[in-house]
């Protein structure tokens, strides 16, 4: 069992904001938007709360962005695809899944990128703790998984890109989501790797309401104070 480590930021404001289900390009230019103001030092750390539309992002390593069909038969089955700068391959979106995107000073906050990643990974292991599924982490490949009967499953993973100190892109985890649209791609540019869920799981349909109260609670314990929600 890993080791989760909890960090205490008391003093520090952090501003939730739920986006609802929205588009992923819109919620991106949002995200550059924040990035800049924050940047500035004009709005204070903030998250972004979201479930996408069906959509595969391709990220800023090209060898790990494998998509198995045509952008042309993704279109038809009403799937956007983006290519975006974030780290990591390609990975997959869609209502069900849980994405939050902080937009943070990781030098106010005192912590590297490497340390970052590790705190997006403890909140996620502690929200799907809540939820009664344990995850642990894997060396050298960001994000969550699931293991059982001697194969591992994930359940969430992590692509972000830091640029002037200031982070953008995040977290996504499977909640409840259509674990087929992963058929479409090879997550993070990793063969063989079977996509879970937190329904997958324990078949236990999920409150989103809940689980982003949840999450809520726990990106103030472990990222700041909230100002508002």
């Amino acid at each position: 069992m890993n080791e989760l480590r909890t960090t205490n930021h008391e003093l520090r404001t952090l501003r939730i904001l739920d986006c609802g289900l929205a588009d992923y390009r819109k919620v991106l230019e949002q995200q550059h938007q924040l990035w800049e103001e924050r940047r500035q030092g004009k709005i204070p750390d903030t998250v972004l709360i979201v479930e996408h539309q069906p959509v595969i992002t391709l990220g800023a390593r090209q060898s790990a962005n494998k998509l198995l069909v045509s952008r042309e038969e993704l279109a038809k089955r009403g799937i956007d695809v983006a290519d975006i700068r974030r780290g990591g391959g390609t990975t997959a979106h869609n209502p069900g899944q849980l994405v939050f995107y902080p937009i943070l000073n990781l030098q106010q906050l005192g912590l590297g990128i490497s340390e970052y990643i590790r705190e997006l990974e403890i909140i996620g292991a502690e929200l799907l703790e809540k939820l009664g599924v344990h995850s642990t982490t894997r060396k050298g490949f960001p994000g969550l998984w699931v293991a059982k009967n001697r194969q591992s499953r994930k359940i969430a993973s992590i692509g972000v890109r830091v640029s002037k100190g200031i982070t953008y892109h995040g977290m996504a985890i499977n909640i409840s989501n259509d674990l087929s649209i992963f058929d479409f791609l090879v997550p993070c540019g990793l063969d063989g790797i079977e996509m879970t869920s937190v329904l997958k799981e324990t078949s236990k349909e999920q409150s989103m309401a809940e689980v982003k109260k949840n999450m809520r609670t726990l990106l103030c314990e472990h990222l700041g104070k909230t100002e508002d929600r």
